[in-house]
């Protein structure tokens, strides 16, 4: 249209001719809810499947699927595996997804008792809503998990962490994936606490791998999304049929952030790693501390699990203060340069204590068996001077 035909009222609204001449050094924020077809037949054609195209955001948007696209391809690095990826809102939005996409009412999920308390909560109190039963045991005890496939049926899922957010257990990903399969099983794993960089579940055997991307992934604390990642075409229809529906998608600031943040994962992750390292030795030799719940020491139960699936250890470590709910929140109350904060994977370090926050409305029985106590402190660590960190630890707890 001749915009000198237009009023003053009509130029300003109307988009203006796109003045790009070559390609952008860094990926675009496509800020658009919705894309603008050349024709009445082509946007029938997307909306049918007969072309690919985007149409409105909530259905896809390029920043969103460039940055989905890479994180499948992260996970399935090596592996020889053709992986899809979608990004969602969060974290539990990815989980909630993926359950809503390949279960129905009278199916069951099993899972671990030590799972992050917002994945427990949601799957007594939400899902549940809809028909799904779980049940809730210890992944490590292999036969007993055989035993409950062969007596139940039902079981279509098995959902679990590796490491457990926040006892730190590992789980063995191949045997379980293994096990699964000889059922007709379909296994999903958090991944958040490795990325792809410590650990890849895909290559040991596993259907699909979730993120918070939240944490590490973006390693910034400025966004907050999750993803869902598999390679099993039959799969892919109905989980993007089931994320626009829900609308549980990602926009594309998010995942800009996102895509920032991965430019530098492999060398935050190595940082993280052999802070953690670091910080658990001290710890280990602390009077004040009871346990100390981390891979990488030889004296930890999982140790040679996580040394036969993962890389390294990874930045996440908890450990049981010896004392009441009481003195255990004094102590924590006197730390001047770690944060007190409810999340994880950001490159500063972290603290939590699961049972006045993340797992605070899991029944107190429930965490007590999976070693989840009033005295137990997640710790998050960052990739600042492994000096300060101990420091500020010594000093709170003398």
């Amino acid at each position: 249209m001749n915009n000198k035909r237009l009023s003053l009222a009509s130029l300003c609204v109307k988009e203006f001719k796109d003045h790009r001449s070559t390609k952008p050094h860094q990926l675009p924020i496509y800020a658009t809810s919705s894309f603008e077809f050349e024709s009445m037949e082509e946007g029938i054609d997307i909306f049918t499947g007969a072309k690919s195209g985007h149409s409105y955001s909530r259905y896809g948007n390029p920043t969103v699927d460039t940055v989905s696209g890479k994180l499948a391809d992260l996970e399935a690095f090596g592996t020889g595996l053709s992986a899809y990826g979608y990004l969602t809102s969060s974290g539990m939005s990815a989980i909630s997804t993926i359950i809503l996409s390949l279960l129905k009412t009278g199916d069951t999920i099993l899972t671990q008792g030590d799972l992050y308390g917002g994945t427990t909560e949601m799957l007594l109190k939400v899902i549940a809503n809809s028909g799904i039963k779980t049940i809730f045991t210890d992944l490590t005890a292999f036969d007993g998990v055989e035993q409950i496939l062969q007596n139940d049926r039902t079981i279509k899922l098995l959902y679990f962490e590796t490491p457990a957010n926040p006892t730190m257990k590992c789980i063995d990903i191949l045997q379980m994936s293994r096990l699964a399969r000889k059922y007709g099983i379909i296994t999903c794993v958090d991944n958040t606490f490795c990325t792809p960089v410590i650990q890849q579940p895909l290559a040991l055997g596993v259907d699909f791998v979730i993120h918070s991307t939240t944490k590490y992934l973006n390693g910034h604390g400025n966004s907050i999304a999750g993803v869902i990642i598999g390679h099993d075409e039959k799969y892919k229809k109905q989980i993007w049929t089931t994320l626009k529906l829900l609308g549980t998608t990602c926009n594309a600031w998010d995942a800009w952030l996102i895509n920032n943040g991965l430019k530098t994962l492999p060398i935050r992750m190595e940082k993280h790693a052999s802070n953690a390292m670091a910080v658990a030795l001290f710890l280990q030799k602390h009077p004040k501390v009871k346990k100390v719940n981390y891979n990488g020491l030889p004296s930890h139960p999982y140790h040679n699990i996580a040394s036969k699936q993962m890389k390294s250890y990874g930045g996440m470590l908890s450990f049981e203060i010896d004392g009441n709910l009481s003195s255990v929140l004094n102590i924590l109350n006197k730390l001047k340069f770690c944060s007190i904060a409810p999340t994880l994977g950001d490159v500063d370090t972290l603290v939590l204590h699961p049972a006045t926050s993340s797992h605070i409305n899991v029944d107190k029985s429930q965490r007590d068996a999976n070693g989840i106590t009033d005295g137990l402190v997640r710790l998050s660590v960052g990739i600042e001077d492994v000096n300060d960190i101990i420091f500020d630890l010594e000093q709170a707890l003398t």
